[in-house]
């Protein structure tokens, strides 16, 4: 296990560097960040997928944006609409699954509000949104199912799933980055 005292150390002692160099210092928050998220994204870890019901659609409103409340999506597996409207628990509603499209269908079937009704369709607009189709009828709670990002490491959050089961990769990920600020290019 790594916490980030050892990390650091390990880290400067690979490159090699003094830990306390300005340079090192200085790109260190760009190094873990880096390794995180490609490490996030590719394992798909269980600790990392988590379930966000905090976001209510607009009525109306087609755009809405994924909720934050508990941390940032950075892969969406599922978005599901609850029912009947006003349930914000969806244990004792309906989860009606919507099916991923693409924006063109979803402006192609449903140009306006008129038929609007419970969303079956949404398109990824950017990371940090989403488009639904048709618009919907009612301010419905939505659950948002992906994986997320937990807090990352730093001298205030010493350990991460990462450096507690998978020190080796990710200190391995991390000299990825460092090897390339240390125009390595050959060794990423």
């Amino acid at each position: 296990m790594l916490t980030y005292a050892t990390f650091v150390s390990s880290l400067a002692n690979l490159i090699p560097v003094a830990a306390s160099d300005p340079g090192f210092v200085a790109v260190l928050p760009n190094i873990i960040d880096d390794a995180e998220l490609r490490l996030y994204r590719n394992l798909d870890l269980v600790d990392t997928s988590q379930r966000d019901s905090s976001s209510t659609l607009t009525t109306l409103t087609r755009n809405f944006s994924l909720p934050t409340s508990i941390g940032t999506f950075i892969v969406v597996d599922e978005i599901n609409v609850i029912t009947p409207v006003g349930t914000t628990n969806p244990e004792l509603g309906t989860r009606n699954p919507l099916v991923p499209t693409s924006d063109e269908m979803i402006n192609a079937l449903w140009p306006s509000v008129t038929g609007s009704t419970v969303p079956q369709y949404f398109a990824m607009v950017n990371q940090d949104s989403i488009m639904v189709g048709p618009f919907p009828d009612a301010a419905y709670t939505v659950e948002v199912v992906g994986t997320q990002r937990p807090a990352t490491l730093s001298a205030s959050v010493t350990t991460t799933v990462l450096t507690q089961f998978f020190p080796d990769l990710f200190l391995a990920a991390s000299m990825v980055f460092a090897s390339g600020d240390m125009k390595n290019f050959g060794a990423g």
